[in-house]
């Protein structure tokens, strides 16, 4: 109850009026630096009423066992709303000298007072045994289950003869598999394109794949007009309507990556995707690493992804943060260059339900590149240009950096240098690819390498070596046009063939 979490999705499953949800609140007044009291005299239940919630007090959480079953029952027959039932309890209850005291918060009682603890209660019973009335309540679940069960699926039978269609679509979702051809929904594009930014391209698929995939919801932190993460399809989840699939998050990041968590662990076949500043991610890692950790295949939206965004300022300007999730186990990191890459991030987030997926968008715009791939954001890195014979210098780029280093090239080219340029929009995934496609991409031979992204170095001497060129940002950034920016800390053209031709 004191993680600021605790009140951001508290505050809208009440605002939701989340009905179906009761959460029991041990109120055993210890915390490990011992009673609560020292940091934590807020009354919790005045709070939770604050926020919309049905609450109740069952006074004796250890011995009351009928309290509890009548307090559950009243929080089930109230439906507009979500339940606390505050139940106050004593930590260690029976142990004679550590009962409502933190040494028994995350230790065990030892062998004398776990010897104490059985006087006191009357225990007659061994180490590991468990009495044979504890089994037959237990074993009396599996009967209760299994006639819930039967009337579930009499209900869901009289559903499909009524609804067949919507019932096609439910049972679809509880599968757990893709619609048959999801992805072809996907839109691609040529050179000959108007090119935008990637945040306007992630815009355009969400709303591609909002009427194929019809476990796809989400939405953005009081974002959603920059972040551009709306289903123009639908309307707002909100209390009382219920089947729209926009959710407004309000200004509650770390509660938004925690109910996209939720929602993904349901295993009801939901896609769920979320959106904020990728700078605001610091405010939410914890739920974006639980993410990776439980296998939630959500899909984190972030825009405004470098210096690029301008005039912000160095608060709103990640830096190292492309650096952080690529370090961050069984996170996919996708940072695409325009409208085809934006696509290939979509399909590689949605396919991998197992997997969360970042997806780092531009503010500004970028042109659609010549060779720019669904497939080859799928390999994680691929040959953009020059990709005939051996190179003498290599140059990685990713996101609204590749345009740059094609151009870098061109221009070496014209001096009679070969150049391969490389395009980089998940580092994950093309670790995942065979020996052989990655020797095919980068060459072992070829060390002459560039790397160029408006980003923090740390990492990329994985791909360019000691001895390769960075041409980024290793400092906070500045309030400024993008343009300037880029001027400043030297991502531009000259400072691209300049490292290049300083390796030759």
């Amino acid at each position: 109850m004191m993680e600021g979490i605790s009140n951001e999705a508290c505050s809208l499953a009440g605002h939701w009026g989340l009905g179906k949800l009761i959460a029991l609140y041990d109120d055993n007044r210890i915390s490990i630096d011992g009673h609560t009291e020292i940091s934590f005299t807020e009354d919790v239940a005045a709070r939770f009423e604050a926020l919309g919630w049905h609450v109740q007090h069952v006074q004796d959480g250890n011995t009351d066992f009928d309290g509890l079953r009548k307090a559950i029952a009243n929080a089930k027959a109230v439906t507009d709303k979500p339940s606390l039932i505050k139940v106050s309890t004593l930590i260690g209850y029976g142990s004679p000298n550590k009962a409502d005291t933190h040494d028994v918060h995350g230790a065990p009682l030892g062998p004398e007072e776990t010897a104490a603890t059985r006087e006191n209660l009357k225990w007659p019973y061994g180490e590991f045994e468990v009495p044979q009335e504890v089994y037959d309540v237990m074993r009396s679940a599996v009967s209760k289950g299994a006639t819930a069960e039967e009337g579930w699926k009499a209900t869901l039978a009289a559903y499909k003869s009524k609804y067949p269609k919507e019932a096609e679509e439910l049972e679809g979702l509880l599968s757990m598999k893709l619609p048959e051809g999801w992805e072809k929904a996907l839109p691609t594009y040529t050179p000959e394109d108007k090119g935008l930014a990637t945040r306007q391209y992630s815009q355009i698929m969400l709303n591609a794949l909002a009427p194929v995939l019809p476990g796809l919801i989400g939405g953005s932190a009081d974002l959603a007009p920059s972040n551009l993460t709306l289903m123009k399809m639908f309307g707002d989840f909100q209390k009382g309507s219920y089947a729209e699939r926009n959710l407004r998050f309000g200004v509650r990041e770390h509660g938004m990556g925690a109910i996209v968590n939720g929602i993904g662990r349901h295993n009801s076949g939901l896609i769920p995707y979320c959106a904020t500043f990728y700078i605001f991610t610091d405010y939410m890692r914890a739920a974006m690493r639980m993410s990776a950790l439980s296998e939630v295949g959500a899909i984190y939206v972030m825009t405004h992804d470098s210096i690029g965004l301008g005039e912000d300022g160095p608060t709103h300007q990640p830096v190292e943060h492309l650096a952080s999730f690529r370090a961050m186990p069984n996170m996919l990191m996708v940072r695409p260059c325009g409208g085809n890459e934006t696509a290939g991030a979509y399909k590689v987030a949605v396919a991998n339900r197992n997997r969360p997926t970042t997806i780092a968008l531009s503010r500004q715009g970028m042109p659609n590149l010549e060779g720019c791939s669904i497939e080859g954001v799928e390999k994680g890195a691929y040959v953009i240009h020059g990709g005939e014979g051996t190179p003498d210098v290599i140059i990685i780029g990713t996101g609204s950096e590749l345009p740059l280093a094609i151009d870098a090239a061109k221009k070496l080219e014209a001096d009679g240098t070969k150049v391969r340029v490389v395009s980089m929009p998940c580092w994950e995934l093309f670790a995942q690819q065979s020996d052989e496609y990655k020797e095919s991409v980068l060459p072992a031979a070829v060390t002459k390498r560039v790397a160029v992204e408006a980003g923090s170095s740390f990492g990329w001497e994985r791909y360019i070596g000691t001895s390769g060129k960075f041409v980024g940002i290793d400092d906070f950034g500045a309030s400024a046009p993008a343009n300037i920016l880029y001027e400043k800390y030297g991502i531009t053209l000259d400072h691209v063939v300049e490292a290049a031709k300083s390796l030759l």
